[in-house]
C-alpha cells in the first residue's frame, strides 16, 4: 500500500494545508505526524504557554482526523530519528513538511532529508503554508533579502497567491504507528492565568467573527489599546492553525481600507521571516551593530526586574507587562512601548527583553519576536535606529482616557481620565495613598543617556 508521512510543525491544521493535499492525493493512506522535538525544549523553546496553546492545538488537529477517520501520531524525541521510525512502521516512501525559515529549522529539513534517502524515501517541502509568499521569492536585484519594508510590500502584493484548499473529507491512516498520549493543557504548571484556548476550531471562530465584525475598523482601531481591537490571531499563525493564504484572500475580497491595513500587518510578519531565512545569525546577533555598550550591573538588573514585574513606575508600561503575564499575549502598541523602554530609556541590551518575551508570548516566533525587538532597539532594518517611544506621549495617544492603564494596574483605579498616565505627580496624601512606585528613571535622564551612548559607539 502507497504511504505517505505527514510531518506537522508549524501547520497544525487541516484547512488549505499543502502538504496534506499533495500527499493525500499521492498515496492510498497516510501517517499525520508530529515530533514533540526534544532538540526544541532544550534551546529553551517549550515554555509553558506555548506548550498549553500547542496541547489544545494537537488534541483539536487529532479530533479533526477522527472525523474524517484518521488519528495523529505524536512521538517525542529527535525529529530525525522520530520521522524515520515512523516512515519506517508504515513503509511510507515519502514524506511531506511545510518549509520554514529558522536557522535550526533549515539544518533540521537537511538531515531529515539526507537520513531519509539513505532509507530510500523522499522528502517533500512545500512552499506558502506558514506564509503567504515564501522567503526568498522576492528579492531585491543583487541581494538575497529586503532589508527596508516598503520595497519589501510593495513586490511582496504584487505576487500571485495560490488559491486557499478546503479540509479533505477522508483521511485513512495505516495500522500499526503507534503514538504517545496526547498532551493536555491541565497537566501543565506556570500557564498564564488567562491564555486563550488553542487550535483550529477556536481559530477559526475567531476569524470569522473578526472578518464580520472587526475588520472593517481595524484600521481606526489597531492602536487603541483598550479598545482591544487587534485580530489576536497571532497565536494561531505561529502555530499555524490559521493560513496565512486564507488570511489574506478573504481580508482582500472583504475589501476597504481596515482590510488594506491587516494585509500590511501579515507582510510585515513575512517580511521578517524572509530576512530571518537570509541572515540566520539575526536571531541572537545585530542585524546591524550600533556598538551598544549596554547596561549591566546592580543598577541595570534592578531596572529589569521593575520592568518584568510591571512596577516601573510608568503607568502604560506596567499595564502592558502585566497583560502579558496574565495571558501570554499583549497588544502591538505595548510591545513597542515596553520595547523601547527597556532598550532606549533604560539602555539595557535587547537579547534581556526579547528573551522574557519569548518565555511568555504564547505567539513567541523567532522572526517575530527577536526582529522587531532589533526594529525597536535600533539595531535592525529600522531606516531610523535612534527612534525613543516616550512612554507617557505614547499612553497619551493610544490610552487617551486611561482605561487599558485602569484595567491592568488596579492601584492607580481610582485616578481619573488621563491623570492615571502621570502619578508620580500627585501630591501629598493622593500620591501616599496610591501603593504604586515612583519611575525608575526620569525620562529626559535616560534619554540623554541613550543618545550619549550611540554617541560614543
Amino acid at each position: 500500500m502507497n504511504v505517505s508521512v505527514v510531518l506537522f510543525t508549524a501547520d497544525l491544521r487541516l484547512h488549505d494545508h499543502p502538504p496534506l493535499r499533495a500527499a493525500l492525493e499521492g498515496s492510498r493512506a497516510i501517517v499525520p505526524l508530529f515530533v514533540r522535538d526534544r532538540a526544541v525544549e532544550r534551546a529553551g523553546f517549550a515554555v509553558p504557554n506555548r506548550l498549553a496553546f500547542l496541547a489544545d492545538c494537537l488534541r483539536d488537529l487529532d479530533a479533526g482526523l477522527r472525523e474524517r477517520g484518521g488519528r495523529l501520531v505524536v512521538r517525542s524525541g529527535d525529529l530525525v530519528e522520530e520521522v524515520c521510525k515512523a516512515a519506517t512502521e508504515a513503509d511510507a516512501e515519502a514524506v511531506h513538511l511545510a518549509a520554514d525559515v529558522s536557522g535550526y529549522a533549515q539544518r533540521r529539513e537537511e538531515r531529515l532529508r539526507r537520513a531519509l534517502a539513505a532509507d530510500g524515501r523522499r522528502l517533500h517541502v512545500h512552499d506558502a503554508v506558514t506564509a503567504a509568499v515564501p522567503a526568498g521569492a522576492v528579492t531585491p536585484a543583487g541581494r538575497d533579502h529586503y532589508a527596508v519594508f516598503t520595497p519589501y510590500f510593495r513586490q511582496w502584493s504584487r505576487q500571485p497567491l495560490r488559491d486557499a484548499l478546503a479540509a479533505p473529507r477522508t483521511v485513512r491512516v495505516p495500522e500499526g504507528v503507534g503514538s504517545e498520549p496526547l498532551p493536555d493543557r491541565a497537566a501543565l504548571s506556570g500557564v498564564s492565568r488567562d491564555l486563550a484556548p488553542g487550535g483550529e476550531t477556536a481559530g477559526r471562530a475567531r476569524l470569522t467573527a473578526w472578518l464580520r465584525s472587526d475588520l472593517a475598523a481595524y484600521e481606526d482601531r489597531h492602536d487603541d489599546l483598550a479598545g482591544d481591537a487587534t485580530s489576536r490571531f497571532s497565536p494561531h499563525l505561529h502555530f499555524g492553525t490559521l493560513s496565512p493564504v486564507e488570511l489574506v484572500h478573504r481580508s482582500r475580497r472583504a475589501g476597504g481600507p481596515g482590510a488594506e491595513a491587516f494585509v500590511r500587518q501579515l507582510a510585515w510578519r513575512e517580511f521578517h521571516r524572509q530576512v530571518l531565512a537570509a541572515r540566520p545569525a539575526a536571531a541572537t546577533a545585530d542585524y546591524r551593530t550600533r556598538q551598544d555598550r549596554w547596561r549591566t550591573g546592580t543598577a541595570a538588573r534592578a531596572d529589569v526586574e521593575a520592568w518584568r514585574a510591571g512596577r516601573t513606575g510608568y503607568p502604560v508600561v506596567d499595564a502592558a507587562m502585566r497583560q502579558l503575564a496574565a495571558e501570554g499575549w499583549m497588544h502591538n502598541r505595548g510591545r513597542l512601548l515596553t520595547a523601547s523602554f527597556l532598550a532606549k530609556t533604560l539602555y539595557v541590551d535587547w537579547r534581556v527583553g526579547a528573551r522574557h518575551f519569548l518565555d511568555l508570548l504564547v505567539d513567541g516566533d523567532v522572526a517575530n519576536n527577536q526582529l522587531n525587538w532589533q526594529w525597536v532597539a535600533g539595531t535592525g532594518t529600522d531606516t531610523r535606529p535612534n527612534r525613543v517611544l516616550n512612554p507617557v506621549a505614547q499612553a497619551r495617544r493610544y490610552d487617551p482616557d486611561g482605561a487599558y492603564v485602569r484595567r491592568w494596574v488596579p492601584e492607580l483605579a481610582g485616578l481619573p481620565g488621563a491623570r492615571v498616565h502621570e502619578p508620580w505627580k500627585l501630591r501629598g496624601p493622593e500620591r501616599a495613598a496610591l501603593d504604586y512606585p515612583d519611575p525608575v528613571v526620569d525620562l529626559a535622564e535616560g534619554l540623554d543617556r541613550f543618545r550619549r551612548a550611540r554617541e560614543r559607539g
